[in-house]
């Protein structure tokens, strides 16, 4: 079976969506809800190359936004008529270690882990249940963020913590990013011409929310973000690593309840903590002092997490960058991997800052270790799994 799988990625307060052809990759249309439920939504729907497609109205939940952008297609073109539906959900837990088919029992186990991820969870449901009711008799399946990540070893996502809490209350390290972890990496072998089953790789995932992954022979073996996506690197909003003992601190001196810190640490920290935009574009351009160290901190962490994950590997075939900061900040490519010469990753100047897009070497070609810069597409990751499960060749 071939064809052309319908991308749904459901948002606290957005829809994004993606025709794809799961065999090439092409992107028939594809479009943005934003601000549903608020008094201003605007859908824009790209179809081919075609002017956009917009339309400024409220949507006033998340049923109406999908029924909008049936409309677009109507409207607007292509023709929709998806082999399948393909879902990003942010949670499996342990349950799912790759894409399934969405049946009741996958609902009920998406809802029960709701807890461990309660800002995207419930909204990816809630885009699955509109798209089924939308759809029906169209396969639909759920690709987990966390799915990739569970070839974790025990060592790796064991925490040092109460045993009631790790068995009960399935308290472990998860790690996320998995969909473009997935992609970037059989990419890069590709790019490099050699066996995925051969290479240890960094992957470093730059964008507002940031992570690095170490990959042996394919698979994940360790990963800074946690049971949440909020430990590990510097992000747009996101500490990354804290002492766990300051919630603590927090709720004796300032009487913070544990809603309260989390809050804190995931949507008002970051680099929107320490300059006043999570947005890294803004931050390059300022060059003042509250900036400059800015940079230094979000570059020594990844630089920090690089050594320790080759440490771990053993050896290393290439780091590869991707996400919006790592495609396109050469800077921070620059920054975060200065001074490791030593142990043969090294930037090559010109390729770092010459405009280009698409994947590529930024490293000399003698190089010991390759520094790849590799677009995500973990839409197409998605569709290519989706059609995979329904029987196509993915």
């Amino acid at each position: 079976m071939a064809g052309r799988v319908l991308v749904l990625n459901t948002g606290s307060s957005s829809i994004k969506y993606e025709l794809v052809d799961a065999a090439t990759g092409d992107r028939p249309a594809r479009g943005l809800v934003e601000r549903v439920g608020e008094a201003r939504g605007r859908l824009t729907h790209h179809a081919g190359d075609d002017p956009p497609y917009v339309r400024e109205r409220p949507f006033r939940d998340h049923r109406e936004g999908l029924e909008a952008a049936l409309e677009a297609f109507e409207a607007a073109g292509p023709e929709l008529s998806p082999v399948a539906v393909g879902h990003r959900v942010v949670h499996g837990g342990d349950r799912f270690t790759g894409a399934v088919l969405i049946d009741e029992g996958v609902i009920r186990a998406i809802e029960e882990l709701a807890p461990l991820a309660p800002l995207h969870n419930p909204v990816n449901l809630t885009g699955i249940r509109i798209a089924r009711a939308a759809f029906p008799g169209v396969p639909q399946a759920a690709v987990f963020d966390t799915a990739f990540q569970l070839t974790l070893p025990p060592q790796a996502y064991t925490y040092a913590v109460p045993r009631d809490w790790r068995e009960r209350l399935g308290v472990r390290r998860f790690g996320f990013h998995g969909t473009s972890c997935a992609y970037v990496c059989r990419r890069a072998a590709a790019l490099l011409g050699r066996d995925l089953a051969t290479l240890d790789l960094i992957v470093l995932h730059l964008g507002n929310g940031a992570s690095a992954t170490a990959i042996s022979g394919g698979r994940s073996v360790d990963t800074s973000m946690g049971m949440s996506p909020l430990e590990g690197l510097v992000m747009g909003t996101r500490s990354g690593d804290v002492d766990p003992a300051l919630a603590g601190y927090l709720a004796r001196v300032e009487g913070m309840d544990a809603e309260r810190v989390e809050d804190a640490l995931s949507r008002r920290s970051g680099l929107l903590a320490l300059t006043g935009t999570g947005d890294m574009r803004e931050v390059r351009v300022r060059g003042d002092k509250e900036a400059l160290l800015a940079l230094e901190i979000y570059t020594r962490r990844i630089r920090k997490y690089v050594g320790a994950f080759y440490a771990l590997l053993g050896r290393l075939d290439a780091i590869v960058f991707t996400g919006g900061v790592g495609e396109h900040d050469a800077a921070t490519r620059a920054e975060s991997l200065a001074g490791l010469g030593r142990l043969g990753i090294v930037v090559d100047p010109g390729l770092n800052r010459a405009r280009a897009d698409g994947e590529r070497a930024v490293s000399p070609q003698d190089a010991e270790v390759a520094v790849l810069v590799i677009p995500t597409d973990e839409e197409w990751e998605i569709a290519r799994q989706t059609l995979a499960l329904v029987g196509g060749d993915g």
